[in-house]
Order: structure tokens, then sequence, then C-alpha cells
């Protein structure tokens, strides 16, 4: 039997079962793609990390969804400094993790009580504008519902975001399973994810914008937060003047009982985007070990 030590954080959130949840198993040697997507199907969380030694970087993570490895995930890099910090791992404000989409460098902030991480993810690289016809009849809404030409962007992993006119049209999407599969085949971007759908209102009085991911299997329904899609809507929001502050506050989660928040700050003027920062806190749920045989 081997063993691997393991915790869940919830990520995005100060409380139990608040924001999005992710494994993260401490795995020197490398386990098999296999392993780690039975691992995650095992949890039925959405992703989980593999963390182990880098040449690089600080840590080296890798990010894993039920269907296989992906290069990058907003909630589960959070996730995993807060568990290396519950493991009293990491003894300086600074930190780098090494990704499959880079290096990604992490910020810890003890001055909130709760330490708040911060993620800078990479400059975005935008991709092509789709015909808001075709998302309206993946997410199962109207094309009056959608406010803003849809595109493809991605700070480390592709999203295509949808930008709807209000709440009442967030609530309504939901994917149609063989469309959604289709246009993530099509090889519009490789390997692009469902659409993330978002409004310029938030979940709450201090939120700015509100989004959604609903999924298709393997993966759960819905995700509850996504901090990789949120830096791709921050580029998104900032690059077409659609927000006035490079500053907000992006929330997710609520229509699931999981509240999630983000603080963001995208770096660089509207034609030259540096890069984008998300941070927020994250609450160790449980800690343990995996028994593998």
């Amino acid at each position: 039997m081997t063993d691997f030590e393991c915790d869940w954080i919830d990520a995005f959130t100060d409380q139990a079962f608040g924001g999005n949840g992710c494994a993260v198993v401490y795995d020197k040697n490398g386990l098999p793609d296999e392993i780690c997507c039975a691992f995650v199907k095992e949890t039925s969380l959405t992703e989980c990390t593999f963390v182990g030694p880098s040449d690089v970087a600080d840590f080296k993570v890798r990010y894993f969804l039920a269907g296989g490895e992906i290069p990058f995930a907003g909630h589960p890099t959070l996730a995993t400094a807060i568990s290396l910090i519950n493991r009293d791992q990491i003894h300086a404000s600074q930190i780098t993790f090494e990704t499959r989409t880079g290096i990604v460098p992490i910020e810890i902030d003890e001055s909130f009580g709760l330490p708040r991480i911060t993620m800078t993810q990479r400059a975005p690289d935008f991709g092509p504008e789709l015909d808001p016809e075709l998302l309206a009849r993946i997410g199962g809404i109207s094309a009056n519902d959608i406010i803003a030409p849809p595109q493809v962007v991605s700070t480390g992993l592709p999203f295509c975001i949808v930008l709807l006119r209000d709440h009442d049209a967030l609530k309504r999407v939901q994917l149609h399973p063989e469309l959604t599969k289709k246009f993530q085949e099509a090889g519009i971007y490789e390997g692009l994810m469902e659409p993330y759908w978002a409004t310029l209102q938030g979940a709450t009085e201090v939120g700015d914008t509100f989004s959604r991911l609903p999924m298709l299997p393997p993966n759960p329904p819905e995700d509850a937060f996504t901090g990789s899609a949120t830096g791709c809507l921050a580029a998104y929001l900032w690059s077409r003047g659609l927000i006035d502050d490079r500053n907000f506050i992006a929330e997710q989660g609520h229509f699931m009982g999981r509240p999630g928040q983000a603080q963001v700050q995208v770096l660089g003027p509207q034609r030259g985007i540096q890069g984008i920062r998300v941070a927020g806190h994250g609450h160790v749920l449980m800690s343990g070990k995996l028994h593998l045989q």
C-alpha cells in the first residue's frame, strides 16, 4: 500500500462548504494519469491537484479533471497554496508554481486574518469571436440575452466568454450536451472548455460580476467557482471597455448554494494587458491520507 498526504480545500471562500472544493494530493514521484483521473472521479470534485518537486519553481502542480490533465486551473491553484500553508511548507510571501502553462507567481498576504492568496495569470491570448446564435443554442437561451460578441480568451486555459444581460438569463442557461461537445471538438481553439456565462451584476451588493460554468460529464454538472475563467472574463471586459475599473469583485456559485468571491485586478492598458491578478481566501475542510494498493 502507498500512502499520499491529502488536503480538501474549499477555495474562494472563508467558510466550510462555500466556494469550490479541491483535493490537493502530495505526489513526489508522479502518479499515472489514469490514477489521477480515477481519484478525481472518486471525489466527485471538478478538479484535483497533484503536487511535487520542481527544478524551475518552488513546487510543481499538475491539474486534473475527471477526463484528463489540463494545463492550468484557478481555484486549484489557490487551494494548493492554502494546503501548503496549512502544512507549513511555505515560509515566504512570494512563491512560484510550475504548471504546463508556465510559471505562475503566487503571493501570500497574512494581514487579513486568514491568508489571502493572489495568483498572477499570464497575459491573455484573444481567440476568435463566435456567433451569438450558436452560443444561445448551446446554452438554451435567446440570442437577445447576449449583449456582447462571445469570444475565446485564454490566460492559461481557454474559455468562450458569453456576456448576458441579467441574472434571469444567467439562471436559464442549460447546456445542450451534443451542441456543446461539437463546439468543443470543432477545432476553434485547442483545449477549449465549456462556455463561461457572465453578467455585469454581482450576486451580492459587493459584487461587480456574477458568472456560471455548467459542465459536461464526466465532470460535475456545474463548477462552483472558476478562477481561470475569471481571469479570462477580466481580460475580456477590460479590453472591450465594458468595465471602468481594472479592479473588481467577481462572484460565482450563489445559485448552487456555494457562494464564492475573488478580488480581480487587470494589469496594463486595454490594448496591452500584461496579466491578471486573481485573489481569494480558502478554507481547510479535511486533511488525511490517500491509500492506494
